[in-house]
């Protein structure tokens, strides 16, 4: 059996609007090993992205237990959640989140700034990303000079270039057209085959078949939980 990178256990969410309270996440108990390609999937407003953001460091649950790598995140003050963050996970998100007055290279750098790594140790890893994505002819273009997968792909260097013991993908493909999403799976599939850790989230069946395990939510609950 493989290792551990996740557990959680009977984790809820409460929003509190005003007066009332909203359950996003009713009660979820799920574990996921180093290595492995999960999906998260279902309706909107079934709880996906709160989900993510739980796993990602991002928010805390209102009850339950969040295990990362054998640690209790939920318990975890801000500062500490940032460093794991920084340190151990790696965020791919819908919009990119590019800043668009860097170069390719830089914005794949960014991570390793807040780290403290040395320009040129950072320029160095940053470069060798760029052309692990594909984009090794593009180091010196801004995103506005890239087409969307293109960004994308950067998005993803720059989800790797701290090493991370997790990926986190929020709809990575949701801004693309078919085929550059197709792209951008490709290199998942490539990431996880070279035994990267990943858990993305999509409303897309087409893109669910990439991943090996595929956990669908209804209502705040794992209505299902399936190998493909």
């Amino acid at each position: 059996m493989s290792e551990e990178i996740i557990e959680l256990k009977g984790v809820k969410k409460l929003y509190k609007l005003g007066k009332l309270e909203v359950p996003a996440l009713r009660g979820i108990d799920l574990k996921i090993n180093r290595g492995e390609f999960v999906c998260i999937m279902g309706p909107s407003g079934c709880g996906k992205s709160t989900l993510l953001n739980i796993l990602g460091c991002l928010d805390r649950p209102s009850e339950g237990r969040c295990l990362l790598n054998g640690e209790d995140v939920a318990e975890l003050d801000d500062d500490t959640l940032s460093e794991i963050r920084c340190n151990y996970l790696g965020f791919v998100f819908q919009s990119y989140n590019l800043i668009p007055q860097l170069s390719v290279v830089e914005n794949i750098e960014i991570p390793l700034y807040y780290q403290g790594v040395s320009p040129k140790d950072s320029r160095r890893k940053a470069i060798l990303l760029a052309e692990r994505v594909g984009l090794g002819d593009r180091l010196d273009h801004k995103p506005m000079e890239l087409s969307g997968g293109q960004q994308q792909r950067v998005g993803i260097a720059r989800a790797l270039v701290n090493d991370p013991l997790l990926i986190l993908a929020d709809e990575p493909t949701g801004n693309l057209d078919s085929a550059s999403g197709k792209e951008i799976m490709s290199v998942f599939k490539e990431l996880h085959a070279s035994g990267k850790t990943i858990v993305l989230v999509t409303h897309d069946e087409n893109i669910a078949r990439y991943a090996e395990r595929i956990v669908k939510l209804k209502d705040g609950l794992i209505e299902t939980d399936e190998r493909i």
